[in-house]
């Protein structure tokens, strides 16, 4: 089978990775890719919003499937795109209908979903400038912290929580008033919800779901969980308080109630679904919907899942998902970020990466990196992922820190508590 990965992260590294290993593979491309992706497939020179050179490359090198990994080219619609093309309709694209991507691109359509088909989630008011005072009003009524959500994608970086009611009604009229782009032209205001995060993930194919490994990820720059937001600095899996009785919760409240209601609502999805969630005393609710796999939770994710990953896109593909079978790998694994100093904030490229031929016993996967004159350099903020087994996600942890060390490019900086809360 050949096949056509899009992306140019961690995610898409681990993804290319694990669809490497598959006996049914001939061959693996990734566009645009990454200096770690070129390792186990052919990088391609497209951009991921260049659907008609996207469509021709298919075309021109027989390509069997198109797997999307990161959420922008969803929710422009590329699903929608090659469905709609006469020549390209026959090839399947792993990912969600542009209408059913509007589950992450737009916070407001996934809460209305939410409140709709009864999946236990905060309480919330969607604003806009027009309707400014109503929100203002509804700030009032809630106590801190205060949740404020851009409505759009922006890059995740469009939520803040914030401790001060005069800061969060100023914050609130500088998202409306265009912080965050258009992304901000509808803002969510949410009641916070006190507990412990975990992502689940499922793989649909619309009518029958598998569930994946599930992960924790760490999103704030400092140790301790301070500092801004960041795409994710480390994750862990599996999750110590995800028992049976906690995932039996999150499958009959949250994950069946989510893949029926889509049918009912006549959305067509086939893809993943990432669900944010909070523990809040033992029962989940939901944070948020993602319309893919997380990042850096895939890097996490992907060395558990055991079996052929083909098998599981074709049953996607195909709608024959149901009687396909995971396993997972009892081991734990702790994923560990290196960033760019500066990140999430300004950073500078081009850093000669040094120290990769020296690693054993760790996974690396390319965030942001690419390859010239021979020389791996750094190319983003998130710049390399860490990704260590071990008896618990303690001892695997020591293992990518021990490897994180070993590696090296000006300014670099990595978390050293990831799981600390566990």
């Amino acid at each position: 089978m050949n096949i056509l990965l899009l992306g140019s992260g961690g995610r898409e590294h681990a993804i290319a990775w694990k669809i490497r290993k598959s006996p049914r593979l001939q061959k693996l491309y990734i566009a645009p890719g990454n200096a770690g992706t070129a390792l186990v497939g052919t990088n391609i020179d497209l951009s991921l919003d260049d659907f008609r050179g996207i469509g021709q490359f298919a075309l021109d090198n027989q390509i069997d499937m198109v797997v999307v990994g990161p959420e922008d080219p969803l929710v422009k619609g590329i699903v929608d795109y090659f469905s709609q093309d006469r020549k390209l309709k026959n090839i399947p694209v792993i990912g969600p209908t542009k209408k059913a991507a509007q589950m992450e691109g737009s916070k407001e359509f996934a809460k209305a979903f939410m409140m709709r088909h009864q999946i236990p989630t905060a309480r919330y008011k969607a604003v806009t400038l027009n309707t400014l005072n109503e929100g203002l009003l509804f700030l009032e009524s809630l106590q801190a912290p205060y949740v404020l959500k851009a409505d759009g994608l922006a890059a995740g970086k469009g939520v803040l929580i914030l401790h001060d009611l005069d800061e969060a009604r100023d914050e609130l009229k500088q998202m409306l008033g265009g912080k965050f782009g258009a992304a901000g032209n509808t803002v969510v205001i949410e009641e916070f919800l006190q507990g412990i995060e975990i992502s689940v993930f499922v793989i649909t194919d619309g009518k029958t779901y598998i569930l994946l490994p599930e992960a924790k990820d760490y999103k704030r720059i400092g140790e301790g969980d301070t500092g801004p937001n960041t795409g994710g600095m480390g994750a862990v899996s599996p999750v110590p308080f995800a028992n049976t009785a906690f995932m039996n919760k999150v499958r009959e409240r949250i994950i069946e109630p989510t893949v029926n209601g889509l049918q009912e609502d006549d959305i067509e999805y086939r893809g993943f679904i990432f669900f944010g969630l909070i523990n809040c005393k033992g029962d989940p609710y939901v944070i948020e919907y993602n319309a893919r796999l997380g990042d850096p939770e895939t890097e996490a994710i992907m060395p558990r899942l055991q079996g052929d990953f083909i098998d599981l896109l074709e049953g996607v593909a195909t709608q024959t998902l149901a009687g396909r079978q995971v396993s997972t790998d009892p081991r734990s694994v702790t994923t560990v970020m290196m960033v760019s100093g500066g990140y999430p904030g300004k950073y500078e490229k081009g850093k000669v990466i040094t120290g990769l031929e020296k690693i054993t016993e760790s996974i690396i996967f390319h965030a942001g990196s690419r390859k010239e004159d021979g020389k791996i350099l750094t190319n983003g903020g998130r710049v390399l992922a860490i990704t260590s087994y071990g008896k618990t996600f303690r001892e695997a942890g020591n293992q990518s820190y021990k490897n994180a060390a070993m590696i090296d490019f000006e300014n670099k900086y990595f978390r050293r508590d990831i799981g600390f809360d566990l």
